[in-house]
């Protein structure tokens, strides 16, 4: 195991697995979705971690910020879903009526997305990084950032407000957040969601990072992001 990898493991104190750069990601989302079921058993939530120097000082970061997982989990709010509108309020604030319309859009066509892919190599499709399958010992599935307390630059969420926006996923979509990267979460939805909500997630996923409709769609509108939920079982979230 490389000596970055470990000095990352050892920051949690949980079990885990270690899978090595330029190995098949196949084997990665196969040894979650094993332990996502077995997790429900045994008392934990797994969590796929890419192993990097910019995730070694944003984890040093966020712990030398005075992080601490046992109150951010025991702070966590009820009010997902106001932060998730505060955010889409302001984001959209400088439209019209019309621009605001042009941008939400008519798409009946999306991409669904069914695989993790934060940890693959564009140039070889294998591992970027070493990867972990940590098994963190918590009940529930948003409390795992109280662990990896990511965000809080740029446009991305602060821990705070992440693990509130989490837990209503969960209890709204059963979402589950499942793979970090230093700037990119990937969430595993293993029920299909209400078509019929899908502009209505589409905008939440929208206020929660706005680079997924800027950067992530060929039209720039979020009813492209909606039409390819329903087919979606991850939901994927990069911030420039």
């Amino acid at each position: 195991m490389d000596m970055l990898t470990e000095q990352i493991a050892e920051k949690f104190g949980c079990e885990y697995a270690v899978f090595e750069k330029g190995s098949s990601p196949e084997k990665v989302e196969q040894a979650y979705m094993e332990a996502f079921a077995d997790g429900a058993k045994n008392g934990y939530v797994p969590a796929i971690l890419l192993c990097d120097k910019n995730m070694k000082e944003q984890l040093e970061y966020a712990y030398d910020d005075g992080s601490d997982r046992e109150s951010l989990i025991a702070g966590c709010g009820s009010n997902g879903k106001e932060i998730l509108n505060e955010r889409y309020a302001e984001y959209t604030e400088d439209y019209d009526e019309e621009a605001l319309s042009e941008y939400i859009g008519n798409e009946e066509e999306g991409e669904s997305n069914k695989h993790f892919c934060s940890y693959i190599s564009f140039r070889d499709n294998k591992l970027e990084e070493d990867v972990l399958l940590l098994k963190i010992p918590v009940k529930n599935p948003w409390e795992l950032i109280g662990w990896i307390p990511v965000g809080g630059w740029n446009e991305c969420p602060s821990p705070e407000d992440m693990i509130a926006v989490c837990k209503y996923w969960y209890e709204e979509y059963r979402a589950i957040p499942a793979v970090f990267t230093n700037d990119v979460m990937e969430f595993y939805v293993p029920s299909q969601i209400d078509a019929s909500k899908r502009l209505e997630i589409a905008k939440e996923h929208y206020a929660f990072c706005p680079d997924r409709v800027d950067q992530g769609t060929e039209t720039g509108t979020i009813s492209e992001v909606a039409a390819g939920l329903p087919d979606s079982s991850v939901w994927y979230f990069w911030w420039d």
